[in-house]
């Protein structure tokens, strides 16, 4: 779905990404993580053709961005921005869903059907995150705007779904809500690529991290093992998800770096507890 092929890029002299290689396959959930200003939003960017390598080339949905025009790409490609008010740009909520899924003129004589659909996706998307359709987008809490944005971005069913800090402003509910969505598309088949910082959201979905610093990829593994390298993370200015922290507590469950999810991670320490496993450094 996604390839980038040893692609480099700057601003004004500056290099930013140094050499970059790594692939997003159909059907993955990945995790991009790294310090501020490591390059992430650089690489999303670079993603839909927003920007254009200066070396190297990328791939999105078999089309060279280079080449290929951005309008084109996100045809194939969502993509959700860290700030939502820079991609609403409707007058209401129901409006802003429609945008992306309007008739192009291709449709003929199926133009009454596509239209159909169109509202159909939209009544979707409405009672899927609860939104006032015939309100502004710009009217609407941080949360809700979010919220708006990717509906608009979801109504569309995007094999590959590039999301940059999709929980950033997000209360716990409103966080739930788009997380548990995007997973479920992703269990359908739709491909993930999420910038996030966020280790807790990483260690609960991602099945793949790739750990960039200083514009360079150190790291691209399965999460169970990316998330409990202390190592790699600490070149990244990384702190593991709290998760990872109490895997490492129980030595004697080789079987508990690999266990993240707040349930999984409950039954297992319940497991240890009850056969009378130790807890180092204290007890629960």
């Amino acid at each position: 779905m996604l390839q980038f092929e040893s692609v480099s890029f700057g601003y004004g002299g500056r290099k930013i990404l140094h050499d970059v290689s790594f692939t997003v396959e159909a059907g993955a959930f990945t995790a991009l993580l790294g310090e501020n200003g490591a390059g992430k939003s650089t690489i999303c960017r670079l993603s839909i053709g927003l920007l254009k390598p200066a070396a190297g080339r990328v791939l999105a949905a078999g089309h060279d961005t280079g080449t290929v025009k951005t309008s084109r790409i996100v045809r194939e490609i969502g993509f959700l921005f860290q700030n939502p008010d820079r991609q609403l740009c409707q007058n209401t909520v129901r409006d802003e869903i429609r945008f992306g899924l309007s008739p192009s003129g291709e449709h003929g004589e199926n133009a009454a059907e596509h239209a159909a659909e169109i509202e159909a996706r939209c009544d979707e998307m409405l009672g899927l995150f609860h939104l006032p359709g015939d309100a502004s987008p710009f009217g609407l809490s941080r949360g809700e705007r979010q919220l708006c944005a990717l509906a608009a971005v979801l109504a569309r069913r995007p094999a590959l779904l590039i999301l940059d800090e999709p929980t950033t402003g997000l209360d716990y509910r409103e966080c739930t809500v788009i997380m548990e969505h995007i997973g479920r598309l992703n269990a359908a088949g739709t491909a993930v690529l999420m910038i996030t910082h966020d280790m807790e959201v990483a260690a609960d979905y991602a099945r793949r991290v790739l750990v960039l610093s200083r514009g360079r990829l150190i790291g691209d593994a399965p999460a169970r093992e990316a998330l409990c390298d202390r190592t790699l993370l600490d070149r990244a200015a990384l702190l593991p998800p709290q998760i990872a922290g109490l895997a490492g507590r129980f030595p004697e469950q080789p079987d508990f770096a690999g266990v993240f999810t707040c349930t999984e991670m409950a039954d297992a320490v319940e497991t240890a507890v009850r056969g009378g496993s130790n807890v180092k450094g204290g007890s629960l």
